[in-house]
């Protein structure tokens, strides 16, 4: 080596710096994740609907984080790593209280008032609407809560579930069926104002239960989709929610149990004009859809002066979602 040759500062083949000031961009993307968590809810939806689209996938923005740590160990960054601990915690506090595996089904005291339902949305292309019926008829719920009926498939799902489910409210292609009698049924409109034609998806009922009357609500609310140019497309879906939030609102009866195919998360600001006057069952992620390799909970179960204990989902029938079952208490 000549004498005016200086090695590089972080040795030959080495990395240039201290692992103190290596990886700046690596911790900025950190702190960046941990702002998006923190402050999804300040991502504008004027654009694509892109805090709509964030907070549907909310949780999954943590896998960032063991991303930028394996950037961080190849660039030997020290900076990087620690930096990584800020959106870390912020997911933790987020999110940790779903880590623990929820319960399938346990009951928490039998010696209380309480009633177990099931939500689903059952495909209007299911291939095996028999094979479904059967799974959700031995589910052992007290309501059951199916969207996307179709005339053909009604008849199968009501001969499976009459047995233990006498009661029964359709609407449109949404239905309720009860171990309980069931009084004043009626359409909830909840229908967009650009959509025309037959479209109901939305039902409220009074279920008559030992422990005393509920108000009952199944709706479907529009499905999203995703297209360029306009991006997340949650129009639709956030105009039911408004309409069937002021019907909740209206309601009443003291104790709601509402039902669904939301098309949305918990964390969507879309659901707001629901999650602002009901309590959701929740417990762990019980991701719902899709079937195949679910990603997010879009079917709720969501109550007022009614006690969520827990939720689970079942096994994945011939539908696209699974099931999903929650136990309350009156």
């Amino acid at each position: 080596m000549s004498a005016g040759h200086q090695p590089s500062p972080g040795g030959e083949g080495g990395k240039a710096g201290t692992p103190w000031t290596r990886g700046r961009a690596l911790a900025s993307l950190a702190v960046l994740v941990a702002g998006l968590l923190v402050f999804h809810d300040a991502v504008p939806n004027a654009v694509g609907n892109l805090g709509s689209l964030l907070e549907t996938f909310l949780p999954w923005v943590g896998l960032a984080v063991p991303l930028l740590a394996v950037l961080a160990l190849l660039r030997r960054s020290a900076l990087a790593a620690v930096a990584l601990l800020l959106p870390m915690t912020v997911w933790v506090a987020l999110f940790g209280d779903r880590l623990p595996p929820a319960e399938r089904g346990v009951a928490s005291d039998l010696t209380v008032s309480r009633l177990t339902v099931l939500q689903h949305n059952v495909a209007d292309d299911n291939p095996d609407p028999a094979g479904t019926a059967r799974v959700l008829a031995a589910a052992g719920a007290d309501l059951v809560a199916l969207e996307e009926l179709t005339p053909e498939a009604l008849p199968v799902y009501g001969a499976a579930l009459a047995p233990d489910h006498p009661h029964r409210a359709v609407v449109g292609t949404v239905g309720l069926w009860s171990r309980y009698p069931l009084t004043d049924s009626r359409p909830v409109d909840i229908r967009p104002k650009d959509i025309e034609g037959d479209w109901n998806r939305g039902l409220r009922t009074t279920a008559r239960t030992p422990y005393g009357d509920v108000a009952v609500y199944v709706a479907h609310l529009p499905s999203l989709r995703v297209r360029l140019p306009d991006g997340f497309g949650s129009g639709r879906r956030d105009e039911s929610a408004v309409a069937l939030g002021a019907a909740l609102a209206a309601e009443r009866l003291e104790r709601v149990v509402l039902l669904g195919d939301l098309n949305g998360t918990l964390d969507d600001r879309g659901l707001a004009p629901l999650t602002s006057r009901l309590i959701p069952a929740r417990e762990g992620f019980d991701f719902s859809w899709p079937v195949a390799f679910p990603v997010a909970r879009i079917d709720h179960v969501m109550t007022r002066a009614v006690t969520p204990v827990s939720t689970w989902t079942l096994p994945a029938t011939g539908s696209d979602h699974l099931p999903v079952m929650a136990r309350v208490r009156l």
